[in-house]
């Protein structure tokens, strides 16, 4: 069964951290580029970045850089968001994606809740 789970969202402070993580089962993980979304209250997803399934990182959008990290770990078939010095408006939900262009194969997660507020 293929599947991809993220966790470690939830409510935290501005200025806090927290680290996401997204687990992929079922098919060959270390084939695929992962990427983390985000999309908030009315407003479409949005792309934070992208990791290679080399560790090259692209894409990320301006808003994020110096405070966000993507890493992967493909013994584990993990990726991670770290994130820190977070905002409110960083406040939505975070969906991870897998992915490989020379088939156009994809796959998302349900999403993880992350709410910055005092």
């Amino acid at each position: 069964q293929l599947q991809v789970v993220e966790s470690g969202g939830g409510l935290v402070q501005p200025g806090g951290s927290l680290r996401l993580s997204c687990a992929v089962s079922g098919f060959i993980s270390d084939t695929y580029d992962y990427a983390w979304y985000r999309q908030a209250p009315g407003k479409e997803r949005e792309l934070i970045g992208v990791i290679s399934n080399n560790n090259v990182i692209r894409n990320y959008r301006d808003s994020v850089k110096g405070r966000f990290i993507i890493s992967r770990d493909n013994m584990k078939k993990s990726t991670y968001l770290q994130m820190n010095n977070l905002k409110p408006e960083d406040t939505a939900m975070y969906y991870c994606w897998a992915g490989r262009s020379y088939d156009n194969t994809e796959y998302w997660g349900q999403g993880t809740q992350v709410t910055v507020s005092s």
